[in-house]
């Protein structure tokens, strides 16, 4: 099994001044050591307006400074916001292409479209168009990464003409891709479009192995791929704060967890917010006591502890488990320490035998991965012919005004000669000469 570490960049009032600083150079730190110590994947969200909850709008400025602060570790956006008024799907293809660039092809493409209305509202996402311009937008963006050039497209939520989207990629066609998922049908529309799954719901390890056995049952036989390749994958996620001693994990981590869970809850289920004005973190507080504690189970104890819930998720199938290490209030130097305890008293079981795994599970998969990609139906490319060209704006503009010019010109002849000019003097004048 594979591990990441994941990202809200969640920051709980009350705020002082520098408290966003310390709380990105703080992630940044943490990034840089989990890539010494082998943790696999780095994924940063991406979230607008979601005070406390979630700072990071600008997820592909985060990446790209972890990039040139690590060598190893994978770089995800867990997600990119897909629907096209978030952001147009060309910019998508040339940021994601980009990072691949200067991260020397280690991006993860994630990505989803949201369900929380201080986002889809700011943006002026309609709540029942949001899946359906995810998903136009998702196999459009993978197009202009894999195409040259792309073809152009007119659709149902956006539409461009023919452009070669550069730069492409260093991984071809395009990176992994993934989808958010947080219930089982999501995980189905993943497996059925040939994606990984990044699940944010937190389940435990029976029911992950339903979930597992569903994707991969349906990827076997079902698979059309959204993308121009497959990335059979399912990610889930847990909590994480690890001491020798478990209450005093409990102590480090539990409210860090339980504040994210609150907070996702505020603004995505039962929340009312004023921006600007309410204060999460203290409706927080008020509902602390009425919270069940978290521990062992959910990722917050000893190592021993992780390596009995992790175990779980290995013998479901589960690829990857991500680690919700920075929550609520956990402190930095809490989250380092457990960093380097999980790599030095528990990451090394799964590892050990991680790469025959992976191998078992490539070939496996190989003839269905086949299979899928014959039933995919590609966007036409053009023919050299076909592409069309596009006259310089300064051409045209110097066009137009030598032909102002002679329209004048030729206006003048016909008054001095004493006749009325034509609807195109300069057509006559020219009959005429």
């Amino acid at each position: 099994m594979r591990f990441g570490i994941f990202y809200e960049h969640q920051l709980p009032r009350p705020w002082h001044e520098g408290d966003e600083l310390k709380l990105f150079q703080d992630a940044l730190d943490q990034v840089e050591l989990a890539d010494k110590i082998g943790i696999d994947h780095a994924w940063e969200v991406e979230h607008h307006f979601l005070e406390e909850y979630s700072h990071s709008s600008a997820p592909e400025v985060f990446l790209a400074a972890c990039s040139q602060r690590t060598k190893d570790i994978r770089l995800g956006h867990g997600i990119t916001l897909m629907p096209p008024n978030y952001n147009h799907p060309a910019r998508v293809a040339e940021r994601i292409a980009t990072l691949d660039l200067v991260s020397k092809g280690r991006v993860e493409w994630g990505t989803g479209e949201s369900s929380a209305l201080l986002e889809l509202g700011g943006y002026g996402v309609p709540v029942d168009q949001k899946r359906s311009q995810w998903r136009e937008a998702v196999e459009q963006c993978a197009n202009m990464m894999a195409m040259d050039p792309y073809p152009g497209y007119e659709g149902e939520f956006f539409s461009m003409p023919c452009r070669n989207v550069v730069p492409k990629p260093v991984q071809r066609p395009h990176p992994p891709l993934w989808v958010a998922c947080s219930n089982r049908e999501t995980i189905k529309l993943a497996a059925r479009l040939g994606i990984g799954a990044l699940t944010f719901a937190f389940v435990d390890p029976a029911e992950a192995k339903q979930w597992v056995d569903d994707y991969y049952r349906i990827f076997k036989e079902e698979a059309v791929p959204i993308g121009h390749a497959c990335n059979p994958n399912i990610a889930m996620v847990t909590g994480f704060s690890l001491h020798k001693d478990a209450e005093e994990a409990k102590r480090r981590g539990m409210d860090g967890f339980r504040f994210f869970g609150y907070a996702l809850g505020h603004h995505y289920i039962f929340g009312e917010h004023k921006p600007g004005r309410t204060n999460i973190w203290e409706a927080f507080e008020k509902a602390r006591p009425h919270l069940p504690e978290e521990g062992g189970n959910r990722g917050i104890g000893t190592p021993e502890q992780m390596r009995q819930h992790l175990r779980g998720f290995a013998e479901a199938g589960v690829d990857q488990v991500a680690f919700i290490q920075q929550g609520g209030r956990n402190r930095h130097e809490d989250i380092c320490e457990a960093l380097e305890m999980f790599a030095n008293d528990v990451m090394p079981e799964f590892k050990e035998h991680e790469d025959e795994r992976q191998k078992r599970k490539a070939e496996e998969l190989a003839p269905y991965i086949e299979k899928a990609m014959k039933r995919k139906q590609y966007m036409k490319a053009l023919t050299d012919d076909e592409i069309p060209n596009v006259v310089a704006l300064g051409r045209q503009i110097t066009d137009q005004t030598a032909r102002t010019k002679q329209e004048e010109e030729a206006r003048k002849r016909f008054s001095e000669q004493g006749q009325v000019p034509l609807e195109d003097p300069l057509k006559k004048a020219t009959s005429a000469d």
